[in-house]
């Protein structure tokens, strides 16, 4: 297993997993964890970045989520999850990293900023509020992939410049102390971003047009019976548009075997939207439905699941102590060694 690539991909115990997680990360991480040495980070540290106020929410959450990946088939026997803030280590890295990015650097990056003007009432209307943690969470990313060794990190368009940040820091750490630590490489997701029920260009919990793999079957159904269709479809027997229809959206992902019949039907008004919409909700539960079963195991198997974080973590804490040692020497405060 130490010959393959390391990639290392995070998520922040913040909320259940739904279907954008899904398809834009998490069922890549299954297929990655049969061809690369993967760790996934539960990143409870980042969460409390801006949940500092909720504590409950974030270790609620760690939980939650864990028996989520698990679910959707992430193996522990072929991939490492494993707690951020038990690897202190990675705090320490983020120290030494946060002498080498300077404020405005971190100011400048376009993933910080946007989700820095989506939190407003945390931050501020211009961001007068934003906290040292929560600026600096590119730092700490780049704390996470290092410590692991990572060499591949899974995102979607929208983390790139995270990524970037992290490959100047390495970068600056060489130049500085030697070559010692490893750049990252961006693995790129097919599907950067579910779109939402309603048209919305990103499928959130906030927003209100996510379907959680958690979610009972009548809750689905209900909340597909709301998706929005194609807007000049007004009767039964209208010709209609497929491409900006969601509910066809879905069907490209669930309803494979029988989309060109469900396209061509659409096209020609041969295809009630209601009708269409059942069998989108029937699919959707079908296909949930493995996931929710295995969930259903690790839940009635706690001791599972906490042996399987703390075998993960172990393994993880192992991995950044080597790395430590390395940059330690590199920096020269291994004093006693």
């Amino acid at each position: 297993m130490e010959d393959k690539k390391i990639i290392l991909t995070g998520i922040r115990p913040t909320g259940n997993l739904h279907l954008g997680h899904y398809f834009g990360a998490v069922g890549n991480w299954v297929k990655s964890q049969e061809k690369y040495n993967e760790f996934i980070e539960i990143a409870d540290v980042q969460a409390l970045t801006d949940n500092f106020n909720n504590p409950d929410k974030v270790r609620k959450n760690v939980r939650e989520l864990t028996l989520d990946l698990l679910a959707c088939g992430i193996d522990p026997n072929k991939a490492t999850l494993f707690i951020q803030s038990m690897i202190p280590e990675i705090a320490e890295l983020t120290v030494y990293y946060s002498n080498l990015v300077t404020v405005a650097r971190l100011e400048r990056n376009p993933t910080i900023k946007t989700e820095i003007s989506q939190k407003k009432e945390l931050f501020g209307q211009g961001g007068e509020s934003v906290t040292y943690g929560f600026l600096g969470y590119p730092v700490s990313q780049a704390a996470d992939i290092t410590a692991l060794g990572g060499t591949l990190v899974p995102v979607g368009e929208d983390q790139l410049p995270l990524i970037e940040q992290a490959r100047e820091i390495v970068r600056k750490f060489n130049s500085i102390y030697g070559e010692t630590l490893k750049e990252p490489e961006h693995l790129l997701s097919s599907i950067p971003r579910l779109k939402g029920l309603d048209g919305n260009e990103k499928m959130g919990k906030s927003l209100g047009n996510a379907i959680f793999l958690v979610d009972p079957d009548e809750v689905i159904t209900k909340k597909v019976m709301e998706a929005k269709t194609d807007p000049q479809k007004i009767h039964k027997d209208d010709p209609a548009n497929p491409e900006v229809c969601m509910v066809h959206y879905y069907h490209k992902l669930v309803s494979k075997d029988n989309l060109e019949t469900i396209t061509a039907e659409c096209k020609a008004g041969a295809r009630g939207c209601i009708n269409c919409k059942k069998e989108l909700a029937k699919n959707l539960i079908g296909f949930l439905k493995p996931i929710k079963e295995k969930r259903r195991y690790y839940e009635e198997n706690p001791d599972k699941v906490d042996e399987i974080l703390k075998s993960g973590t172990e393994v993880a804490k192992k991995k950044a102590e080597e790395t430590m040692t390395k940059v330690k020497k590199a920096i020269k405060i291994n004093y006693f060694d």
